[in-house]
């Protein structure tokens, strides 16, 4: 990789960042955007709909029109077209979940030199109350969700039967791969504490007679039924190789013979330092699991060959934040 040239300024620049990600946090916390909605409101107006003191509100809607986020005008806010589109609750493209979702990472990345020279978590696992579950469950959900449409058309399953999304969460992939594909059904594999999210997005989408929910652990339990498609993502970087290994080992053993398996991740390159998204992300895994890591393509090849899988090949899609799939043949 060729040596970026940086000056004061930038280092600075990236020192300071989380000033900007706080003040969008606190902005979705307090469900500014949401509570300004369509109106153009002054900072008084807000904070009588909000039961919230005007003074510091008042600054932080200046720092979040300074930021792009909000529109000011004669003392008077308005959302932008993004912020209507992307931070109101109602709004079908609302990302407050996971933005929430980053806030509850904010403890633990604080200590992440203490995770790097010990080389364990700051956070321990499982450790989410049923807020932290929502945020992540539902963030994960709209995110999927702005994926899932295109990324489904890019995937042939012509005359596929049935699918096993494993370690599905909410099933929003299972959802709309049964959506592109009339002929399919799908089993979503999860902890039980998923289950009521998925069943209720698998409701919404009135699919509940061809998408059902297993309860499960990957790495405890076997994948029940047979399946001639299994679908893992974001999978691999929450465990450690071995992990991987097994988890591949006990789904093949549940597939069909001539059945495809799609791995997609945030997959670094070959040589661990890019991109950055995915580098930044094992660090994410170092801070809050025991053996999580970003993947490489050839680790992710290399594992699915040790388990006996045939015609490899990256499947020509590429998600936000360098997001990968990777496809093979049992």
């Amino acid at each position: 990789m060729e040596e970026r040239e940086w000056s004061a300024g930038q280092i600075l620049g990236v020192s300071g960042s989380y000033w900007q990600a706080f003040a969008l946090h606190a902005g979705v916390k307090l469900d500014i955007f949401t509570h300004i909605g369509e109106e153009v409101l002054s900072a008084s107006e807000i904070a009588q709909k909000m039961s919230c003191e005007s003074r510091g509100l008042t600054m932080l809607l200046n720092a979040l029109s300074a930021m792009g986020l909000l529109l000011k005008e004669n003392d008077a806010y308005a959302n932008t077209e993004a912020s209507r589109s992307l931070l109101i609750k109602d709004s079908p493209r609302y990302i407050g979940y996971m933005i929430m979702h980053h806030h509850h990472l904010v403890d633990a990345w604080a200590g992440l030199d203490r995770a790097v020279r010990s080389g364990k978590p700051v956070r321990k696992r499982g450790s989410r109350d049923d807020q932290q579950r929502e945020s992540f469950l539902m963030g994960m959900f709209n995110l999927a969700s702005s994926i899932a449409p295109q990324l489904v058309k890019q995937i042939d399953l012509k005359g596929k039967k049935n699918l096993l999304d494993l370690g599905g969460g909410p099933g929003t992939y299972a959802i709309h791969f049964c959506l592109a594909n009339p002929g399919l059904k799908a089993t979503v594999f999860d902890l039980s504490t998923t289950k009521p999210y998925a069943e209720k997005t698998i409701a919404e989408f009135e699919l509940t007679h061809r998408i059902n929910f297993v309860e499960g652990s990957y790495i405890e339990d076997g994948s029940p039924g047979t399946y001639d498609v299994t679908w893992l993502s974001h999978i691999f970087h929450g465990e450690g190789p071995a992990e991987c290994r097994m988890i591949i080992a006990k789904t093949v053993s549940a597939m069909a013979k001539g059945g495809l398996l799609f791995v997609h991740e945030f997959i670094l390159n070959d040589t661990f330092d890019g991109p950055l998204f995915p580098a930044l992300f094992s660090l994410n895994m170092l801070i809050n699991t025991e053996k999580g890591r970003a993947y490489s393509d050839r680790q992710i090849r290399k594992i699915l060959e040790e388990n006996g899988l045939k015609n490899l090949r990256r499947v020509p899609f590429k998600g936000p934040n360098e997001s990968g799939i990777i496809c093979g043949e049992v």
